[in-house]
């Protein structure tokens, strides 16, 4: 996560207060042969499927997922999230892959197995474990509280239902539209690189690599963008996977909109492209804008500056005055919503270009997957021929908790910290005093919390995660369990692309990091990095040689997987699914005052309006955690057609509207929503309407539909 603001006293408190189609496919046993039995001229070289879902989750009081600050609770929609689906099989449709970017902060290792779970009455063995991927963008304004274990549960008051069945089930639904969209087909690789849209966020750790690696590299985050092209055996463009690192943390740690951030943005750009006449959010071509090594790279252009002075904060401790509170990295942008423009147009456009060039490689070749589940806390790492190493059970150091610069922390907490605190220590041990052999593993790491030897109510960070390979021809896709900073993503793949050539593969063989997949266990560094202690390190659980135990345990996965080798799928995770806690309200009660209704304006829309002005309408309401309106809306902006009935051109998906809940009496249960539309250039004009969907809850718990409307007024040029 980009921060985890008063992520440690949260933590005191919490606890002081609460103290494929064959059987052969199954579990990773089908081995394609190395040779692809078909000619380019014999048709299409895949089997091909493209499909989005909802996944939007309570978009009223449930604390968001990313920076961990328990003030950022969710209020509204500024534009939905949803999970893209892509489906690649060889021609006989005896192997098949799913890959799915998810609008979420990440990928929990319970979200994946009930994702499976749920797949399996539906296609047997089709799908699994082994070749389903889910990949999550890392938007930090979606709600939290979907993940299972302690330490990621803590700000939203533990584990919240609506948020984790919002995603499992949006996610099986992508999975299901793009089974049922497959047709042959065929995939197109290109790639280029995309300048002023990251910059890295600890440059003081990346300096600490090798300087003759970091001579081999013109950038200090990477600046390469790969696209996928998926299109039917007609040529018809079907849908689209950029591959791009970048955080979405342009919505800022304010925000309680639910957003896909910049890369939501350029996925709603793209399909208004390829889907005219569609809403945002409909329409058969689906584009993903999937996250990457991302860990150290931030969308905030700007640069860290302190708040109060404007002067340039402390290189080494990202702090201004000695606190880490005022140090923030601002966006390209006016504020957050411009900075999100920016930075999605930024990404739209250049992936627009790949997609449309000519200078594209078609790929041909098996497709095959390989899963492993790992104890990541045990892993012996051969360093060279003479001496190893070994990773270390999960841990929080002190860095942490002083958050970065897209999302500062709090207290005395700062990043670069090599020594501790005696306070804090002092605070620590009332939760947990780490053992003196974890201290020594993770060293030169102070421990503030460590969650490895933190078991109640159950485990606070994972163990086993799992590591996935993807393979399209000349193209494998590395899901990683984690936020590899940028030297550790080219270190990653690397190492995947020398095993997959030492086994017969092309030199010319694309190797893309696919970040947050699958598991989520925080920040993975460089060996040097990792002794500077920026946040980044500090968030790398398992000790100093995370990354090449990640290098060693992939190397090994990706020339097994080109060898059809038998894969030993390790030790199956835990699913703490029935240990949930939660202490997050219910609903209880929805009404209006005296002499309204629910739906019923409150302040109206005017009677006429000019392009780049905005409509605000203002109507008696009710919680939105009563009904999702999942592949529904809260809103829609309708215009009238000359028949006299209106049709819908805006819905809470889209970019030009705005859906916000507020609570103006708790005790009674007395709730308003403004939805407001900015009238973007080029909207027709005619006689519009703003319309207010949303279900209330009575004191028996009965939910009924209301809807509300605005009076009609006219948009003009």
């Amino acid at each position: 996560m980009a921060a985890h603001t008063n992520f440690v006293a949260l933590s005191v408190v919490f606890f002081l207060t609460f103290s494929l189609c064959l059987v052969a496919q199954a579990r990773n046993r089908h081995r394609p042969s190395l040779d692809f039995q078909k000619n380019q001229e014999d048709g299409p070289n895949y089997l091909v499927g493209v499909g989005r879902a909802d996944v939007t989750g309570p978009a009223a009081e449930v604390n968001m997922m990313g920076y961990a600050n328990p003030a950022q609770q969710s209020s509204g929609i500024h534009f939905r999230q949803f999970s893209r689906a892509f489906i690649v099989s060889d021609p006989q449709n005896t192997t098949r892959t799913v890959f799915v970017s998810v609008d979420c902060a990440m990928v929990s290792q319970i979200l994946k197995i009930e994702v499976v779970k749920k797949l399996k009455p539906l296609f047997g063995n089709a799908y699994n474990e082994s070749n389903v991927c889910l990949s999550a963008i890392h938007t930090h304004s979606g709600p939290a509280g979907f993940l299972q274990y302690v330490l990621f549960d803590v700000t939203s008051l533990g584990f919240v239902r609506e948020s984790f069945n919002a995603l499992v089930d949006g996610i099986v639904a992508s999975i299901q539209r793009a089974h049922n969209n497959v047709v042959p087909g065929d995939l197109y690789l290109n790639q280029g690189e995309l300048q002023d849209a990251n910059i890295n966020r600890s440059p003081t750790a990346y300096l600490n690599n090798p300087e003759s690696e970091r001579a081999k590299y013109d950038a200090n985050t990477d600046k390469n963008m790969v696209v996928l092209k998926f299109v039917d055996q007609h040529g018809t463009g079907l849908g689209m996977i950029s591959w791009f690192a970048v955080h979405c943390t342009s919505m800022n740690n304010t925000n309680g909109l639910i957003s896909g951030d910049n890369k939501g943005y350029a996925s709603q750009l793209f399909e208004a492209d390829m889907n005219p006449g569609s809403l945002a959010g409909q329409g058969s071509f689906v584009a993903a804008f999937a996250q990457s090594n991302e860990g150290d790279v931030s969308p905030n252009t700007r640069g860290p500056h302190c708040q109060d002075t404007g002067l340039a904060c402390d290189l080494e401790t990202s702090t201004c005055n000695g606190k880490s509170e005022l140090c923030v990295s601002p966006g390209p942008g006016v504020d957050m919503f411009d900075s999100t423009r920016i930075i999605g147009h930024k990404q739209y456009s250049k992936a627009k270009e790949l997609y449309n060039a000519d200078a594209q490689e078609k790929l041909s070749g098996p497709v095959q997957f390989a899963l492993q589940f790992v104890d990541m806390s045990d892993v012996t790492v051969q360093i060279n021929s003479s001496y190893s190493a070994k990773t270390c059970k999960p841990a929080m150091g002190y860095s942490f908790a002083a958050g970065t610069t897209d999302g500062p922390g709090a207290f005395d907490f700062t990043q670069g910290d090599t020594e501790g605190n005696p306070f804090w220590n002092f605070v620590r041990n009332i939760i947990k005093q780490p053992s003196a052999e974890e201290v020594a593993c993770q060293a030169p790491k102070p421990i503030l919390l460590p969650t490895g030897e933190m078991t109640f109510p159950y485990a606070w960070q994972p163990d086993i995660v799992d590591i996935q390979l993807l393979r399209w021809g000349q193209l494998v896709v590395a899901a990683v369990p984690g936020e590899f900073s940028t030297m550790s993503g080219r270190r990653l793949r690397d190492s995947i692309q020398r095993a997959v050539v030492s086994k017969g593969l092309p030199e010319d063989t694309e190797v893309v990091v696919a970040g947050l997949s699958n598991t989520y266990s925080d920040y993975i560094t460089t060996y040097e990095e990792y002794q500077v202690q920026r946040y980044e390190g500090a968030s790398t659980i398992y000790g100093p040689h995370t990354l090449a135990a990640y290098q060693q345990l992939y190397s090994q996965l990706a020339q097994d997987m080109v060898m059809g080798a038998d894969i030993d799928i390790g030790p199956s995770p835990p699913n703490l699914l029935s240990r949930q806690l939660s202490f997050l309200p219910p609903v209880v009660l929805d009404t209006t005052p005296l002499f309204t209704h629910f739906g019923e304006v409150i302040t109206d829309a005017g009677s006429a309006y000019h392009t780049n002005e905005t409509v605000s309408v203002r109507f008696h309401s009710a919680h939105p955690r009563n009904n999702l309106q999942l592949d529904g809306s809260f809103l829609t902006v309708e215009r009238k057609k000359d028949d006299g009935t209106f049709e819908v051109v805006h819905n809470d998906a889209s970019w030009d509207t705005m859906y916000k809940w507020k609570r103006t009496n708790v005790l009674v249960g007395h709730s308003e929503a403004t939805i407001t539309w900015t009238i973007s250039p080029g909207t027709p004009p005619g006689t519009y309407r703003i319309r207010h969907f949303g279900h209330s809850k009575n004191l028996v718990g009965e939910i009924t539909p209301f809807v509300g409307s605005s009076r009609h007024f006219t948009v003009n040029h």
